[in-house]
């Protein structure tokens, strides 16, 4: 049962076009797919070992999300996806690499969202029907979603994507990804040490840390933010220039 401290889910309650995901390496990031049904994942992923993609040594301690059987050993469901990258279908075995299963929320109160204060876990976004998040999730899956991108483009994004069909426009901003931008705001309440000087003890810089990240959070969420896009997914793929919306009145989330 999902609640406040944890979204945890069995396995007899996935349905499909569910948003899920599992911690690997004792919480340090979450892998994210969507369920299609059949015991079937469609999530987006990186090469072995590069997962993460930082780009820095930090990839030679983080493995990847991508199933963990070896290749002398393929799993017998999805064959050999030791290599495998992009957008891939594997079993929800190996796409849990031995991790637990939990359910993304969508369209969670604001009150849940700040409780929730791991990122990565819900956002208040809505989530589109069960047939339109497959359709993507389909397509995308023999068409591909881009170049993988750690704080622009990851595993998610494309979850979140396939979810709502919202995309984010601009140069200076993260992509949808709530772990991202939990690293990000966390980073924020870090770099404003200096509004240290507003309180001369330990329980009030702690709050101003905690307000700061909570509000970096909150705001650059995708469902509160303004510049986010609606778009089909057979225009994303093709990369036009001018991109229309799928729906005019729901182009833009209103904060």
């Amino acid at each position: 049962m999902v609640g406040v401290l944890s979204n945890k889910i069995g396995r007899d309650e996935l349905k499909p076009g569910d948003h899920i995901y599992s911690w690997r390496h004792n919480y340090l990031y979450a892998h994210h797919g969507i369920y299609v049904g059949d015991g079937k994942v469609i999530h987006f992923t990186r090469a072995a070992g590069q997962e993460i993609g930082t780009g820095t040594a930090l990839d030679r301690f983080i493995f990847s999300a991508s199933p963990s059987h070896a290749s002398d050993s393929p799993c017998p469901r999805c064959g050999n996806q030791v290599s495998a990258e992009g957008v891939i279908s594997s079993c929800l075995e190996c796409f849990l690499s031995g991790g637990e299963l939990y359910l993304f929320q969508y369209g969670v109160s604001p009150a849940l969202f700040i409780a929730k204060a791991r990122g990565g876990t819900c956002t208040l976004a809505a989530s589109d029907p069960p047939d339109h998040v497959l359709h993507r999730a389909e397509f995308l899956l023999q068409n591909g979603f881009g170049v993988y991108s750690l704080f622009k483009n990851n595993c998610e994004d494309f979850a979140i994507y396939c979810k709502t069909g919202l995309l984010i426009f601009t140069n200076v901003s993260v992509g949808r990804s709530g772990q991202a931008t939990s690293f990000l705001a966390a980073a924020t309440a870090v770099v404003s040490s200096p509004l240290r000087f507003m309180t001369n003890s330990f329980p009030g810089l702690a709050a101003v840390g905690c307000t700061v990240y909570c509000l970096s959070r909150f705001v650059s969420d995708i469902g509160v933010r303004r510049d986010v896009t609606k778009i089909p997914v057979e225009r994303l793929v093709a990369g036009c220039n001018n991109l229309e919306p799928e729906n005019s009145t729901h182009t833009t989330i209103e904060s």
